[in-house]
């Protein structure tokens, strides 16, 4: 396996603080916050080394999903209109629908499986997800992978 082009999904607390301050001095900058690189990592308390030695290898998981495929697994209660707003809710904020397969209903709830375009999305990934999440009717959202 080509260890350059191997990715992981880690969860932000066991990040070390340079790593999750180089996250954080990007974002300033994104945000135009503040507008150089010096004063950004010396606003979070980074040396310049540190900011430049990780700056092109982390970066958040809504930002790394962008122009990709997302693909979804849900559990959805079986009851009218369900499905149509979690697809409702994706075309509100511009992702493309790529395929939909859904199981036949057992007791009560039905497997389906989403893959969306993220492309133009005009939320990022984690919004979407929560707001897919709120929805009446989704007892289990998780993102299975991306492509």
């Amino acid at each position: 396996m080509d260890e350059k082009n191997t990715f992981y999904l880690v969860r932000e607390e066991i990040l070390p603080e340079a790593i999750k301050k180089t996250i954080k001095v990007k974002e300033i900058l994104k945000r135009g916050e503040i507008h150089t690189i010096n004063e950004a990592v010396e606003k979070m308390g980074l040396s310049r080394s540190a900011y430049y030695k990780y700056k092109d290898y982390v970066f958040p998981f809504y930002e790394a999903s962008r122009e990709k495929i997302i693909t979804l697994s849900l559990l959805l209660e079986h009851k009218s209109g369900v499905l149509s707003k979690v697809l409702n809710t994706v075309a509100d904020e511009n992702g493309s629908i790529m395929t939909i397969n859904q199981g036949i209903p057992l007791q009560g709830v039905a497997n389906t499986t989403i893959s969306i375009e993220t492309k133009n999305l005009t939320v990022d990934l984690e919004a979407l997800l929560d707001k897919l999440r709120m929805i009446d009717g989704v007892k289990r959202l998780e993102v299975l992978g991306q492509v």
